[in-house]
């Protein structure tokens, strides 16, 4: 039996990935940084929360992390944790660059005392290439990170890069794209979007608002992403990946769908930041409020998945349309209590 760390075991990633790896007959080891207020609900909802051995684990703190490796023999450690917004990384910057840039290092560093052979994954972030001056990113694509959270994955994918050349151990960077699921935190803007349609739909929410509409994303299944994350450390030879839908939607559109599945029936009307869709009855349903628009927005970014289905033999099958049903259907079955 293969032993997996999983720091950010609580998070969507974290979740699917740890119930992936427990249908491959791993001994999941699972961190988070207060045992006491861990939230466990996804692991709830995946059945699989007393099949996970919980450890404390503070990538902040050297001691905390070589504790884990005097601990358990680990054959891959998966690192999930960290600050995952883009808005949270602006008020808590040295919190984000010393947690998601310099917890890799202080991981990195515990492999190379206890163990070179265990095999290590990083979350790396599609927003590390920022305002790419092309269509398509892959893995040679420009990195132009605009914010504290892209700049620490950035430091984080590349410092991960350079271990393994200099000191010939097997760590990767997996480059995900936006991937979403009905287990997202309700701070994204999917699952706003989703949660407050579906209570509008039930008559328990008047509206929802949102920032730039015309903001376009590569939308994956997270559950999808995280058997890539596995196969990346199956491989013979360690290397870094790109794993996207390969297809790009605006916020408009993914509203769209939404309203489509949800058949909430009305208008688009105005323009620019006055713009809003309203029901029959002339109610505002989605509106635009400009605190939720960033300063430094990007308008594309799409991955290329080539090398993704030429070596790991992973391509995507769940399109947008399915997995924002699917969010629904969760969303709906939460309302009906």
């Amino acid at each position: 039996m293969k032993t997996a760390v999983v720091t950010g075991v609580s998070g969507q990633d974290g979740a699917y990935l740890a119930k992936f790896l427990l249908s491959k007959n791993y001994k999941v080891i699972g961190t988070t940084k207060k045992l006491s207020s861990i939230k466990l609900w996804r692991l709830k909802e995946l059945n699989i929360e007393k099949k996970i051995i919980f450890e404390h684990l503070n990538l902040n703190n050297k001691k905390s992390i070589d504790r884990l490796f005097e601990k358990y023999k680990i054959n891959e450690f998966y690192n999930l944790g960290g600050v995952s917004l883009v808005s949270s990384s602006f008020k808590k910057t040295l919190e984000t660059v010393n947690n998601t840039a310099l917890g890799v290092v202080r991981i990195l560093e515990a492999i190379l005392k206890f163990d070179k052979k265990v095999k290590f994954y990083q979350a790396t972030s599609s927003e590390i290439f920022g305002d790419s001056l092309t269509k398509f990113q892959n893995e040679n694509s420009e990195f132009r990170p605009k914010n504290p959270y892209a700049i620490s994955k950035l430091f984080a994918h590349l410092i991960t890069k350079n271990y393994r050349k200099t000191y010939n151990i097997f760590a990767v960077s997996g480059i995900l794209f936006n991937h979403e699921s009905p287990l997202r935190g309700n701070e994204f803007v999917t699952k706003k979007i989703i949660r407050g349609l579906v209570r509008y739909s039930l008559g328990k929410q008047k509206n929802i608002e949102v920032g730039n509409l015309n903001s376009r994303r590569d939308w994956g299944y997270a559950k999808e992403y995280v058997e890539a994350m596995w196969k990346m450390l199956q491989q013979k030879n360690p290397e870094d990946f790109v794993i996207a839908s390969g297809k790009d939607y605006s916020v408009k559109q993914f509203i769209d769908f939404t309203l489509k599945e949800l058949k909430i029936k009305g208008k688009w009307v105005g323009k620019n930041l006055n713009m809003k869709f309203v029901d029959e009855k002339n109610n505002d349903v989605v509106k635009i409020n400009q605190k939720y628009i960033r300063n430094n927005e990007y308008l594309l970014l799409v991955g290329d998945v080539s090398k993704a289905k030429k070596h790991l033999n992973w391509r995507p099958k769940i399109n947008i349309k399915k997995i924002i049903k699917l969010m629904i259907n969760y969303e709906k079955n939460l309302s009906q209590y």
